[in-house]
């Protein structure tokens, strides 16, 4: 039996599952971050994997792999935490300090929704030869793109549809970038503000929505026509074969797809329109980045193996 770590590391809190070759989770474990900092918060990534290790009985020396998923922008050739908005980790040496600790060579990291969007990939047995999206909606808003098998990366920045400006009719001129017009966050102070700037959770925002609260609805129309907005830029430009949506805000509310869909309406010409059955809620839900991240770590080992047999078939001959 083969097994990996997975790793997500988020700027509220850590966790850590350890996985077989198939993607079940065997175990999970949870930390709070501790990103004030950087040494702080990698003691509590450490915590977090010595915790998951001692709840299923899995000793690291049994750990074929281990994959770690960091917000942000990461170095993946050298294992380097580039910058992340919400950590204290600026140029931090993550997989060098992790192989230094557990002695264990095969770790690789990679951006927490590459990661998601990987497990996602792998889950939906899509096509090799087709064009897949991931979109979260959660903290903050991004996608990843994976064609014909391969991320779409671009100069290391690829995905972030949050600072794409969409449609927000509470903006001035009516246009706002998509992660501050409809992202967890800006739901919250779109509702304090329609509510006179009483205090409301997200959650309590839904609420108000279900129970058919007029103003509720305002602000919910305004967040659904910017997400199509943003989905439709997606459609235009890649045509991809299949989008799931995930993070916080659609895995808790799937019902804001039938919602997004029929505002989709209103900018997909004829020849679009097949693109709403290809808009898919995420399978894996919350479990998506950090079973993802445990995939990596295993396709590393993969990868690893192969490049020995080649060095041995060329010292044969």
């Amino acid at each position: 039996m083969t097994y990996a770590l997975g790793v997500d590391v988020g700027g509220t809190k850590i966790a850590a599952v350890i996985i077989n070759e198939k993607g079940e989770i065997l175990r999970r474990s949870e930390v709070a971050s501790n990103p004030t900092d950087k040494e702080l918060m990698f003691k509590q990534v450490i915590k977090c994997i010595e915790l998951v290790l001692e709840e299923s009985k899995v000793v690291i020396q049994e750990i074929s792999g281990i994959g770690v998923g960091i917000p942000g922008k990461v170095d993946r050739e050298n294992g380097i935490a580039v910058y992340q908005n919400n950590l204290s980790w600026t140029g931090f040496p993550i997989v060098k300090r992790l192989q230094d600790y557990f002695s264990i060579e095969n770790i690789v990291i990679d951006n927490d929704v590459y990661m998601a969007a990987f497990a996602e990939w792998k889950t939906s047995n899509a096509n090799k030869q087709e064009t897949f999206v991931y979109l979260t909606i959660s903290t903050g808003i991004s996608c990843s793109i994976i064609h014909q098998g391969s991320f779409i990366r671009g100069n290391g920045f690829a995905g972030e549809l949050g600072l794409l400006p969409v449609f927000a009719m509470s903006a001035k001129d009516s246009m706002e970038r998509l992660e501050k017009t409809a992202s967890g966050p800006a739901i919250k102070k779109l509702a304090e503000k329609s509510y006179e700037n009483t205090e409301l959770t997200t959650k309590e925002f839904f609420t108000k929505y279900k129970e058919d609260d007029p103003e509720a609805k305002v602000i919910m129309k305004q967040v659904v026509d910017s997400l199509a907005h943003g989905i439709y830029s997606i459609i235009c430009l890649l045509d991809p074969h299949k989008i799931v949506i995930g993070g916080g805000v659609m895995n808790n509310h799937p019902f804001l797809l039938s919602l997004i869909k029929e505002s989709l309406k209103q900018y997909l010409i004829p020849e679009q329109l097949h693109s709403l059955s290809r808009l898919f809620p995420s399978e894996l839900k919350e479990n998506s980045g950090i079973i993802g991240a445990g995939l990596k770590g295993i396709e590393n080992i993969n990868n690893n193996l192969v490049k020995e047999g080649d060095q041995g078939h060329s010292k044969n001959y």
